[in-house]
């Protein structure tokens, strides 16, 4: 065969085998694009979503001080696989820098985590600055080439240091101002894994619900190459909506004066406890729920237990003779008191009287020069057997129901948790008798405030009738709530009507000149118009009485310029033994406290006196 031929075949050969590599590959590729089609495919999504965590609300005072409120927590992660060896201390000492960690317990945390491989939380309790920091650290990281590429199912995988929202922190601004009040708090954990909290005491307790009444805000759309998700019309956008706000009615700077003022009354008495409150005669507004005993809610400790509770609404005790205006004036509004009447003082002509009921002996701790006591004198100096000769003239049902209409054996409605009714005999007990029209020692000793319990906001609730032309109003320490932007009233209140005006206004008169001429004199203060009526009553444990007492002080204060206060005062356990065993005493101890509150009103504007205020004495 010629060259010529032979070189034609090998031509022909090669045109021949490239066509056959050319089909080949065109069948490879048409295989290949077929199965792309045809398999499922794990695609990334090119939906993004952003989640952004809401907030329990904030607890405000009426100064417009954040009392309690929540921080976002973010929790800081890596993933050990992907941490160059090489690249460890860098890494270590750069985190710690940034998010203000201890290099040592950040070290012993990789150590640990690395015998396991895989994801490794470095912290949970990162603040919102120092997240923001370490996001741009986890770029900076990525560029040193501190995180290594693996290989995950054949695709190069990179991740770095992340951080995301774990849960939110409650903060008290103050430390222990405004407590038990405004109580404290538990974590628990959401069912997406963030730490939220719940309240256990005090308003955190009572507005549990509304405070956490708390949305997400959400961010949904298409991602760009760079994973940011893009807006447009078909983009789902909800705002995060934090719980409600509860703006207070009680001041900051008035509740730390009067709180400072406890603190030195309790060591000067030696007192377990000293609960102070002012409230608005006419509104109910609580300016100052004020405690001697008070904690931190962050750093509860042990010896914290103890004044967790908010004793003014759960401590129930005999209150004494801060009873008796009231008692007297359910009398008084029958009209069972005849005007100028005149009430045997049992005590022969002069000195202590002594009342016999049964087999009961009462006695008055005021000793009288004359026979006689008018109702003035009952009230100003606060006879024991004056008031129970007055209660006998009120039937069974007529007591019972005139001191519950004062709010004994029912809830005030303030707003706080686990609130005492205190109790009171039956009225089958104080009606024992009424028939023969004989003396009932229930009615005799629960008259002047023995024999029953109460709580303080009782008291400071009942009192307010007599400032407020014989109204009673529900004491609030909540003014109104801030929720998404709206603003609105948790409640709605309406006076109750309990006595008249006119006995009121004469009760009024009678707690006015128990101040200027009796047993509340320490509280008088020039230029403000100051009534009220002190009580010391024994704790009673196990049905007997201890040689302890609890001592109270409660009235109002007014001024000319329209500013109205009910004031209560109740020291629990002053000294009564030694060198200063008069302490037990209200008028040593409940009403300098009462008269050192007021000017504290005094120092911050609350009230302006002005010369001649008081009535003089006729």
């Amino acid at each position: 065969m010629s060259s010529n031929k032979i070189e034609k075949v090998d031509k022909t050969k090669k045109i021949v085998i490239l066509f056959l590599l050319i089909f080949l590959f065109l069948c490879i590729l048409m295989i290949s694009v077929f199965r792309t089609i045809s398999e499922k495919r794990h695609l990334p999504s090119l939906q993004g979503e952003k989640n952004e965590l809401a907030v329990r609300g904030d607890i405000i005072s009426e100064d417009n001080f954040k009392i309690a409120s929540s921080k976002k927590l973010y929790k800081a992660a890596i993933d050990t696989r992907h941490l160059a060896p090489d690249k460890k201390e860098l890494f270590l000492n750069l985190f710690s820098i940034y998010s203000n960690t201890e290099y040592q317990v950040l070290k012993e945390r990789l150590i640990e985590g690395e015998k396991n491989p895989g994801n490794l939380i470095l912290s949970y309790g990162i603040d919102s600055r120092s997240a923001k920091n370490l996001k741009e650290l986890a770029f900076k990281l990525v560029q040193l080439d501190v995180f290594t590429s693996r290989m995950v199912n054949g695709t190069k995988i990179l991740r770095g240091l992340t951080i995301s929202e774990s849960g939110e922190k409650r903060t008290f601004s103050y430390n222990d101002t405004l407590t038990p009040v405004v109580g404290y708090i538990s974590k628990y954990e959401s069912e997406l894994g963030k730490t939220k909290v719940n309240g256990i005491k005090g308003l955190e307790r009572h507005y549990n619900k509304v405070l956490n009444q708390s949305k997400d805000g959400v961010l949904q759309g298409d991602r760009d190459v760079l994973s940011y998700i893009s807006f447009d019309k078909n983009s789902i956008i909800r705002k995060r909506i934090d719980g409600a706000t509860l703006n207070l009615n009680i001041p900051l700077k008035l509740q730390k004066n009067n709180e400072t003022t406890l603190d030195v009354y309790k060591e000067k008495l030696g007192a377990d406890e000293i609960i102070v409150s002012i409230m608005e005669s006419k509104t109910g507004k609580i300016l100052t729920m004020a405690s001697s005993n008070r904690f931190n809610p962050e750093k509860i400790r042990k010896e914290d237990i103890g004044s967790l509770n908010v004793n003014a609404v759960e401590y129930q005790f005999e209150p004494g003779s801060v009873v008796k205006p009231l008692s007297i004036s359910i009398a008084m509004d029958k009209g069972l008191i005849k005007k100028n009447e005149s009430f045997p003082a049992y005590n022969s002509g002069g000195g202590k009287g002594v009342y016999k009921i049964g087999r009961f002996n009462i006695k008055d701790d005021h000793a009288f020069s004359k026979s006689y006591l008018s109702l003035e004198d009952i009230v100003i100096y606060s006879s024991n057997i004056g008031t129970l000769q007055i209660a006998q003239r009120l039937t069974g049902p007529e007591f019972f129901e005139g001191m519950k209409r004062f709010g004994f054996t029912r809830k005030t409605g303030i707003d706080l948790p686990y609130e005492k009714k205190g109790v009171m005999p039956k009225v089958w007990q104080f009606s024992a008798g009424d028939k023969e029209k004989r003396d009932n020692v229930f009615k005799a000793t629960v008259s002047f405030g023995q024999g029953m319990t109460a709580t303080f906001i009782q008291l400071l609730k009942a009192y307010s009738i007599f400032n407020n032309d014989g109204q009673m109003i529900t004491p609030r320490i909540v003014n109104y709530l801030t929720h998404d932007g709206n603003k609105y009233k948790p409640y709605e209140d309406k006076p109750e009507k309990i006595v008249s005006k006119e006995t009121a206004d004469a009760m009024k008169k009678m707690l006015i000149k128990t101040v200027t001429d009796g047993t509340g004199k320490s509280a008088k203060i020039d230029g403000l118009e100051i009534g009220g009526k002190t009580g010391t009553a024994q704790i009673a444990r196990g049905g007997k009485y201890l040689k302890k007492y609890i001592s109270s002080f409660f009235g109002f204060v007014n001024d000319d310029k329209g500013n109205s206060y009910t004031i209560g005062v109740t020291v629990i356990n002053p000294i009564s033994t030694g060198t200063h065993w008069y302490y037990y005493y209200a008028s040593w101890s409940a009403v300098p406290v009462f008269k050192e509150i007021v000017q504290n009103l005094v120092k911050l504007n609350y009230l302006t006196p002005k010369e001649g205020i008081i009535p003089e004495k006729k």
